[in-house]
């Protein structure tokens, strides 16, 4: 690329779709290094999902964090004095509000405006979009997609006919809901466990269908949220699954007694369900545990031990399938459950197209977020300052990513495709930062 076409493409702005946590931290690290973006939001206002009024949003009313605050929120913008260590959406979407409002974000951000499609065009990107005056489109340097993981449900299909109602939990919002039903939820993942102890409280009976054991870890522990003991001290995997494993046990008890079944992974292998009550509805004959589904025949479910129950709702807690429906899936290296990705941020297959946000990690937080968006917006940065460190790095996205797992070895399920170890994925991208700023190296260096 020439100079005078890469200061024609660096002048472009960066089209930064979502406002949602991912979406602000993406545009907070642009605005830092000075790069022009223009932000797209469906919505009429920021924060994503956890802006419950979006009618995309999937947060229940009960929803609250599973991370504590302090491990969750930006480090440069804390949440305010008097946020409860668990807050729900409402002190959730006056953060984000206040966020954007603070970084003077939300000017540059074309609300109500969906953007439709995404293209590679020449050394440029043509966007797409359907907004308040119509259609309508632009170029830009580049595209950082922040539009989130948990919008579009993953429903799973069953043998027979039910006669009832099935529900995915994305479109459950409320615990009145479910007044006098016979209610069965079927995945005891966070929100699944979350929905049965709102269901507890209305429903006329509630069982809830797993297929494999799960480790259950407490919000708090020796009177503080649990996730900020040894902060900032990763103890090495082996002794952190040997320590940790025992000390579930003096709080939360085997599960093994309230029927779920045993575990067939070690603990962090796959994302831990933060939430005890659930023990302890159980331990009250509140709900009851049951097998995986066989089949459905009218208002009875049919389960693969043989035994079988009467509903009238199934809660579907099944979970979410990623979904970009404006980029074509080849710009990701999508061949498998999701797309392939230099450190799930950098798309090998078309140059700028950036991902921030699609990553899962037990306490990553939205600072985690904020570190991927800082790395490529200082790539982006790069390009304009220093085309030829932006031209190391480019070479070295091309290639094969390191390994950011910290040993575990996560679940071969397609929602932990995109699973990483927080303290690994964290060391890595401060390294990619540095290595990025680095001068170049000397050419007896390079020659060695």
């Amino acid at each position: 690329m020439s100079s005078e076409s890469n200061t024609t493409h660096t002048a472009l702005p960066v089209a930064v779709i979502g406002a949602g946590p991912s979406g602000l931290a993406a545009m907070r690290a642009l605005a830092k290094q000075g790069l022009d973006f223009v932000g797209f939001e469906r919505h009429t206002e920021v924060g994503g999902l956890w802006n419950i009024g979006n009618p995309a949003s999937t947060v229940y009313e009960s929803a609250h964090l599973i991370s504590s605050k302090s491990t969750t929120q930006f480090s440069e913008f804390p949440m305010p004095e008097g946020t409860p260590d668990y807050p729900g959406h409402r002190h959730l979407k006056a953060y984000f509000t206040a966020y954007a409002e603070h970084f003077g974000l939300s000017h540059r951000i074309r609300f109500g405006t969906a953007v439709t499609s995404a293209v590679p065009s020449g050394d440029a990107w043509t966007v797409s979009w359907d907004g308040p005056d119509g259609p309508g489109n632009g170029r830009f340097s580049a595209v950082m997609v922040a539009s989130g993981t948990l919008h579009t449900p993953s429903v799973p299909r069953f043998a027979g006919q039910f006669a009832g109602e099935i529900l995915h939990s994305a479109a459950y919002k409320r615990a009145t809901e479910l007044a006098g039903k016979r209610v069965l939820i079927v995945g005891a993942g966070n929100s699944g466990c979350d929905i049965a102890v709102d269901a507890v409280h209305h429903a006329a009976a509630v069982d809830i269908s797993v297929r494999r054991g799960y480790y259950f870890v407490p919000k708090y522990v020796f009177g503080r949220p649990t996730d900020t003991l040894n902060q900032g001290r990763p103890l090495p995997r082996p002794l952190k699954q040997f320590l940790d494993k025992r000390l579930l046990r003096m709080f939360t008890g085997d599960p093994q007694r309230y029927g779920f079944p045993k575990p067939d992974y070690r603990i962090y292998e796959s994302h831990p369900v933060v939430n005890s009550l659930v023990l302890h509805h159980l331990g009250h004959g509140d709900l009851r545990v049951r097998a995986d589904i066989d089949r459905l025949d009218g208002h009875t479910v049919h389960f693969r031990d043989g035994t079988s129950g009467e509903y009238d709702l199934i809660l579907l807690s099944t979970g979410y399938l990623l979904d970009y429906p404006f980029l074509d899936p080849q710009l990701l290296g999508w061949t498998g459950p999701s797309p392939s990705l230099y450190l799930n941020i950098f798309s090998r297959q078309a140059a700028n197209l950036l991902m921030i946000g699609m990553v899962e990690a037990s306490g990553l937080g939205w600072e985690g977020r904020y570190r991927q968006a800082e790395l490529a917006a200082a790539y982006l940065a790069a390009q304009r300052d220093d085309p030829a460190s932006a031209e190391r790095f480019a070479r070295r996205i091309a290639g094969p990513g390191p390994d950011v797992t910290g040993g575990y070895r996560y679940l071969g399920l397609d929602r932990m495709s995109y699973y990483v170890n927080k303290d690994a994925y964290r060391a890595e991208l401060d390294a990619h930062l540095e290595q990025l700023a680095a001068p170049a190296p000397a050419r007896d260096e390079v020659n060695a």
